[in-house]
């Protein structure tokens, strides 16, 4: 079977790290079986957080991403970025997908000259989604087979979160036209894929027919067991800086824990608006010399940068799944999250090495840290149990397989 994968975020020379767990998964669904080419939908228009950075750092955006390569080649996948132009994203978001939908139908035109695509998997239903659903059948964007007379290719549509917990919620502003937008790429969808449950009932809440739970996943590294860490106990977070992740709560646990574990320390993986603020809480807290902040770094490092500490800590809110808590429990590392998310009790459910907090439960928080440091014996099942959840229900293969048969489920109905 051949796919037209579409996506908003993706990696680029720009960004490699952006979206990476689409980029997986379509390499998951290649190995799988499936024939792959990506279509990604480049936004020439810098956010607002780089006009705020002064006129330098705007005009460095703005050349980063008008001078994007538009052919890349993947770990073998050819990748396609398409220019387009749209408003700012406070105000018109829901509606990017009619903006990006030219580009998007006149590149699938092109494509399936050369590869005929049987079926287009949008990850987001907005924008990438609605692009589709309009490419594919807005007037003088219906694709015609290469032997003549008109074909109809089915819409897969990704739900990872932010469509039913952003923009479909209520808003003060813009909520009636994130409804919609969203409402209409999930209908439109032959299938949804949503990454847990939680996420899935949500679609289905905001007009998804049929919809599949398909988890993303991450590699094991070699050896079966967990490796020996050396030096002092560090609690790590992989992620975004921005305040639903929680990165405070962590920092006022671990100027609590001082003096039950003087040598811990606390190093965060992730760049965003936030940072500012945690550097000032930790010196507020005068933990400031336990806490280092690395930035975003590659994929892989961050990766591995996690598997060498001891606990990951990242009690967040709206959190759909959450890749980077099974990318670090892979390598032996026990995770704590939040109590009531749909992504972390799913990951809760599939087996041991994760632990759950209430939200905002800063006292509860600390008191599992410290039982996990303060027991190396439970400490260590732990991190076993983690890797084995995840060997169980959390790989790459897994989704591939998943995604895969999905498609075929898909196809099987078109035919």
């Amino acid at each position: 079977m051949k796919v037209a994968v579409v996506a908003e975020f993706y990696p680029s020379r720009r960004d490699p790290v952006l979206g990476v767990w689409a980029h997986r998964q379509a390499l998951a669904a290649r190995e799988a079986g499936a024939e792959v080419q990506v279509l990604v939908l480049n936004r020439l228009v810098p956010p607002r957080a780089a006009v705020a950075r002064g006129p330098r750092a705007l005009t460095r955006e703005l050349a980063a991403r008008v001078g994007e390569p538009r052919r890349q080649t993947l770990d073998g996948l050819a990748v396609r970025y398409l220019s387009y132009f749209s408003p700012p994203r406070s105000h018109s978001y829901p509606a990017w997908g009619a903006w990006a939908a030219p580009a998007l139908g006149h590149a699938l035109h092109g494509l399936r000259r050369t590869f005929e695509f049987e079926l287009v998997h949008a990850h987001n239903a907005v924008p990438a989604g609605d692009a589709a659903r309009r490419a594919l059948t807005g007037s003088g964007l219906g694709l015609r087979a290469v032997r003549g007379g008109t074909v109809e290719v089915p819409v897969v549509v990704s739900v990872h979160g932010g469509d039913v917990l952003h923009t479909a919620a209520a808003a003060p502003r813009g909520s009636v036209a994130g409804l919609k937008s969203v409402a209409r790429s999930l209908g439109a969808a032959r299938l949804t894929l949503a990454n847990s449950h939680g996420i899935a009932e949500l679609c289905r809440e905001h007009g998804a027919g049929e919809v599949r739970v398909v988890h993303l996943g991450t590699d094991l590294p070699a050896g079966g067991r967990a490796r020996r860490r050396d030096g002092p106990p560090t609690l790590v977070t992989v992620g975004h800086l921005v305040a639903r992740k929680r990165h405070a709560d962590v920092l006022r646990a671990l100027a609590v824990l001082g003096r039950r574990h003087p040598t811990l320390r606390y190093v965060i993986v992730g760049e965003g608006p936030e940072r500012g603020a945690i550097e000032g809480l930790a010196t507020r807290l005068g933990v400031a010399d336990r806490v280092e902040l690395l930035g975003q770094l590659p994929h892989e490092r961050a990766v591995e940068q996690a598997r060498r500490c001891t606990l990951f800590a990242m009690p967040s809110t709206e959190e759909a799944f959450g890749v980077a808590y099974i990318e670090a429990m892979a390598g032996g590392v026990p995770a704590i999250g939040c109590r009531g998310e749909p992504g972390p009790e799913e990951i809760a459910a599939a087996g041991d090495g994760f632990v759950l907090v209430p939200p905002g439960d800063i006292e509860r928080l600390t008191q599992r840290i410290d039982e996990l440091l303060s027991d190396p014996h439970r400490l260590r099942e732990a991190g076993q149990r983690a890797r084995q959840s995840v060997a169980a229900h959390f790989t790459w293969e897994n989704c591939g397989e998943q995604t895969v048969a999905a498609y075929e489920h898909v196809l099987r109905g078109s035919r």
